[in-house]
């Protein structure tokens, strides 16, 4: 190749590779910092829109999981209120009980009635006031519940329950109970024990829902695990190769400087030609 100096083709070459490298270099620092293989749509459009998708996915699938997970709160709280008046109908019967027998006074019977009332009562207030935020749940109004637990609209990503649980004195049938006498407090029993099987039975129904629930979050969990080593593997950076990327464009760049320092003094040799001349 002749010596020319209004054209310096060497180093125009020279500062093309020189460009590249400096972009590479850029490349994997903004890789290596932000964490992420695609610092710009170019890098990989297709793998953008897929792992943007996804992110999308794991987002809804996260929010799906807290719904669920707050739909199991629920379900503990009314189940709570249950769990605390199926103590007060056993100790109603155990009160029926120590009443029915002639070892106690009539005047201990009425004392003995005292803590009948009351936790009747109590009984009756739990089921009243038992809440979920602003829903009551024992007191037979709880109407009809969807649970979205998916990512997705449609209803195979909701869950839907109808919460008619009734545990108040009279729907149970212990409302105006007493163990004045040992007849009421032996009639009472046939009573006690079938409230005890009525609220067996709403108790089995929450622990129905709630384990379907316990199932939805469990499926929730394994989907967003999956989904998010899905969308590293599309978009999170390679360090080890992003490094390694790193170290080549910066040995490339100072290769390139270097050589873009000669090829910049061949027109000067061309000039020396002339000088001697």
């Amino acid at each position: 190749m002749g010596l020319r100096i209004n054209t310096n083709v060497a180093s125009i070459a020279a500062q093309r590779n020189l460009g590249k490298s400096q972009q590479n270099q850029e490349h994997a620092l903004q890789a290596i910092a932000s964490g992420n293989r695609i610092v710009k749509p170019g890098d990989d459009a297709a793998g953008l829109a897929m792992s943007e998708n996804i992110r999308g996915q794991i987002a809804s699938i996260k929010q799906a999981r807290s719904n669920s997970n707050n739909a199991i709160s629920l379900i503990q709280v009314a189940e709570g209120g249950l769990n605390e008046q199926n103590n007060i109908l056993i100790r109603l019967r155990e009160l029926s009980i120590q009443a029915a027998s002639d070892n106690v006074s009539d005047v201990e019977r009425n004392f003995l009635n005292n803590e009948y009332q009351q936790l009747t009562q109590e009984f009756d207030r739990i089921a009243k006031t038992t809440r979920f935020g602003n829903k009551v749940l024992l007191s037979g109004n709880g109407g009809d519940y969807t649970f979205h637990v998916g990512a997705f609209a449609g209803p195979e990503n909701q869950i839907k329950y109808n919460l008619n649980a009734d545990s108040t004195a009279s729907r149970l049938g212990i409302s105006g109970l007493n163990i004045r006498d040992k007849g009421d407090a032996a009639d009472n029993l046939e009573r006690l024990d079938k409230a005890l099987v009525g609220l067996s039975a709403l108790r089995a129904d929450f622990g129905a829902i709630q384990s379907r629930l316990h199932a939805s979050t469990s499926n929730l969990d394994t989907q967003f695990e999956n989904l998010t080593a899905s969308k590293s593997r599309l978009s999170d950076a390679d360090i080890a190769y992003e490094s390694a990327q790193l170290l080549q464009s910066r040995v490339l760049q100072d290769a390139g400087i270097a050589v873009l320092a000669q090829a910049n003094e061949l027109p000067g040799r061309a000039a020396r030609l002339i000088s001697i001349i």
